[in-house]
């Protein structure tokens, strides 16, 4: 296993199908695009004027460029770091090189044409730049301090699973001997997977299996009280996840919904495919004011800032409160590991 100290795997290109990615390309092109034309402007009046001719000639490569880049980032991430650094390049100039013979008779109309090769050269700096830019973040966020961060993150969790879950031990250590003693058995396996290297995605069905052991455990505290509706049918079997994300959840379902009410209480938990992303929902009863939320909206934000390490912008998480229930939702890109 790679320890937190390691910290010299060699650079990759950025995932260009990462929303993320696409937007620092955008605002970095349009950023230096607009630099230049302010230094090369003398009467602060024309600059409007030459910043909209500018995107005239920058704009449509650049989303050329972003097409082709988000159709060959699989094939390129599977390359050596020079050779895809030097594809990136040569994708930029070729859609500048084509998108200029398109719009040249537009040019041609412009007070200063600007010349083919003088477009070529300030794609392939532009594109240059920006692999410098992608290196120097992937540095600064390297494996090793993501690492580090995610351990940090799965810690705080930790403490709350596992004072939940002995209390519910303890609460039948004495009527039930037998059932104690499976409880601790389980408790047992569950910090084997907690345990774990948790830097990858796992399989959605380790989720649920870590998902189920937890509410056994809790059910040894709240009996009948606590039901559970698993909703899996749209679910696809070879989806992945990132770790200990669906307990946590549950453990504040539990705690916010659960407890607090006097009569049996309902947890639904819904899995679906929506084309390139899946979807994970969870509903627990909701009383406003019944409780305080700070706790839970800690977790929330705990789980926010993972989804941000393992998906950058792609992935987002919402909630809702209303008609007695409130709902987690948590949307993140599809990724397909090997069939369960």
């Amino acid at each position: 296993m790679t320890s937190i100290r390691q910290n010299h795997e060699p650079p990759s290109l950025p995932d260009f199908r990462n929303l993320g990615v696409w937007l620092r390309i955008l605002i970095g092109v349009n950023f230096l695009a607009a630099l230049a034309a302010a230094a090369a402007n003398r009467l602060l009046s024309e600059l409007p004027g030459e910043l909209a001719s500018l995107a005239v000639s920058v704009e449509p490569p650049l989303i050329a460029s972003l097409a082709l880049l988000f159709l060959l980032s699989r094939s390129m991430a599977s390359l050596d770091y020079r050779l895809g650094a030097g594809i990136f390049i040569a994708i930029a100039m070729a859609t500048t090189a084509l998108t200029h013979a398109l719009l040249a008779p537009l040019e041609s109309l412009a007070a200063t044409p600007a010349g083919p090769g003088r477009a070529l050269f300030w794609s392939a700096l532009t594109a240059a730049l920006l692999l410098v830019y992608f290196m120097a973040r992937a540095r600064l966020h390297s494996p090793a301090l993501v690492e580090a961060r995610l351990m940090a993150l799965t810690a705080r969790i930790r403490p709350h699973f596992l004072f939940n879950a002995l209390n519910a031990v303890l609460g039948v250590i004495r009527s039930d001997p037998r059932r104690a003693e499976e409880a601790l058995e389980e408790l047992a396996d569950l910090f084997r997977v907690l345990m774990r290297d948790n830097r990858d995605l796992v399989p959605l069905s380790e989720e649920i299996s870590l998902a189920r052991k937890y509410l056994a455990l809790e059910r040894l505290r709240l009996g009948d009280r606590l039901q559970v509706i698993w909703d899996v049918e749209s679910c696809p079997p070879d989806a992945l996840v990132p770790p200990l994300m669906l307990q946590p959840l549950l453990e504040n379902a539990v705690y916010h919904g659960i407890e607090p009410a006097e009569q049996p209480a309902e947890i639904t938990v819904r899995f679906a495919r929506r084309g390139g992303l899946l979807l994970i929902e969870l509903a627990n009863p909701y009383v406003a004011g019944a409780s305080d939320h700070v706790g839970n909206q800690m977790a929330l934000a705990n789980i926010r800032e993972r989804l941000m390490l393992f998906y950058d912008l792609e992935a987002r998480l919402e909630t809702n409160a209303g008609d007695g229930r409130y709902v987690v939702s948590m949307l993140i890109p599809y990724r397909a590991g090997a069939a369960a």
